[in-house]
């Protein structure tokens, strides 16, 4: 068995990757400064180019402010579809070759190496795998390759734009030493602005620090930052074809075809999965609905999305499904809904229309949901108390409507 100390793990990013495609796509904007995101003064910025950052601009920033501080910046709506078959595409190129991976996000892996130098050489190897991406999708791609996700993450970083690096196991400590605090992963803004109130600047002084002592600076999150600032990280590459899908689904009390609460029970349903979602930090590029008729014949429909975790995004492809899917005129047993092909990322990054006003909106009703539960918040439509789920109200005639 391979200790942990000597895995060989290579973290590849596309870099800026929905700028990337568009400068691809056309290259009449290489070398702007490129905004993607909402295109209204109240949209918000989801990706920008290197040349836009110079200015200051930085994804989530309000598209105005962006604007402001780059009144020449180009912007473009962006396309998530395109997006997330790009995603798609480069997954399977690397599913091809590499004996274990992890998708982290739409446009991050993981690869577990380790054991190849023996046969191939993980640096050769590696590099041949990001010319061979590079080419099939003509976009830039960086790693970074360490003896561990936390470090070849970091290099990725330091490799940007369109690089390669390699951490030789031992130096872990002396690549890291000289960085700023802020380098490390997960170090925001508030937790690097307490280090430095107390003098720490660089990940050097910050590994030295006892544990104990950042523990009662920073709780549980200074043992985490300890090890990171001394280069531990054992946390595994999760391979992605273990990743689970998120589901649900509700055998009534009575067999309906009331489409008033059918229709209530799908927003109920796509809302808590989609709550679920945003609680993992993931996305899904896939939605499934199944339906159980009385005569326990079960039908399911999925359809391949753009990655999102947005609730009125998934509702809709949700109510297309079931509508696509309903086509007996047989009362209903059951129905469900599940989110799978799922990947780490924020949901903000799919919704190139929407305003800060409705960002802002999601980030509060997910804070009262987590403080309450999810079920004290949900759309009027949805006003349906817990015990009463599953009575239904019979017609009295048998209808064929559609949920609208």
């Amino acid at each position: 068995m391979i200790s942990l100390q000597h895995r060989s793990i290579a973290h590849f990013d596309m870099d800026s990757f929905f700028v990337s495609v568009e400068c691809r796509d056309d290259n009449s904007l290489k070398g702007k400064p490129l905004l993607i995101g909402g295109m209204s003064d109240r949209g918000v910025v989801a990706s920008c180019s290197y040349e836009a950052r110079r200015y200051g601009i930085h994804s989530a920033m309000p598209m105005k402010m962006a604007l402001k501080l780059c009144p020449h910046a180009v912007v473009r709506r962006g396309d998530m579809e395109k997006y997330s078959q790009l995603s798609r595409e480069v997954t399977e190129l690397i599913a091809e070759k590499a004996p274990l991976y992890e998708k982290s996000s739409i446009d991050e892996f993981y690869l577990d190496l380790t054991g190849m130098d023996k046969f191939f050489g993980s640096m050769k190897w590696t590099a041949e795998l990001r010319q061979h991406i590079m080419r099939e999708t003509q976009l830039p791609v960086s790693f970074g390759l360490a003896s561990n996700k936390m470090i070849s993450k970091v290099a990725t970083n330091e490799a940007k734009p369109n690089g390669q690096m390699e951490i030789v196991f031992g130096e872990e400590k002396a690549f890291l030493a000289p960085m700023p605090v802020e380098k490390l992963p997960m170090v925001g803004k508030e937790t690097a602005g307490q280090l430095r109130r107390r003098g720490v600047e660089t990940v050097k002084t910050l590994s030295e620090i006892p544990v104990n002592l950042l523990e009662a600076w920073l709780g549980k999150n200074g043992i985490s930052l300890w090890n990171k600032a001394n280069g531990i990280d054992e946390s595994p590459v999760v391979p992605y074809h273990e990743q689970k899908s998120i589901s649900t689904e509700n055998t009534f009390s009575s067999d309906t075809i009331d489409m008033q609460f059918i229709h209530a029970e799908l927003v109920r349903m796509t809302e808590k999965i989609a709550f679920e979602l945003r609680q993992q930090n993931k996305l899904t590029g896939c939605v499934t609905v199944k339906i159980r008729y009385s005569d326990f014949e079960t039908v399911t429909k999925q359809m391949t999305i753009p990655y999102s975790g947005s609730d009125h995004i998934l509702l809709e492809k949700v109510k297309e499904l079931f509508n696509k899917l309903y086509d007996r005129r047989l009362l209903i047993r059951l129905i469900g809904v599940r989110f799978s092909h799922l990947v780490q990322g924020n949901y903000q990054i799919s919704l190139f229309d929407d305003t800060q006003e409705m960002i802002a909106l999601y980030q509060a009703i997910d804070n009262i949901k987590n403080r309450f539960g999810w079920q004290y918040l949900m759309k009027g439509t949805n006003a349906v108390p817990p015990a009463k789920r599953g009575t239904v109200r019979k017609p009295d005639v048998m209808p064929y409507p559609k949920v609208r």
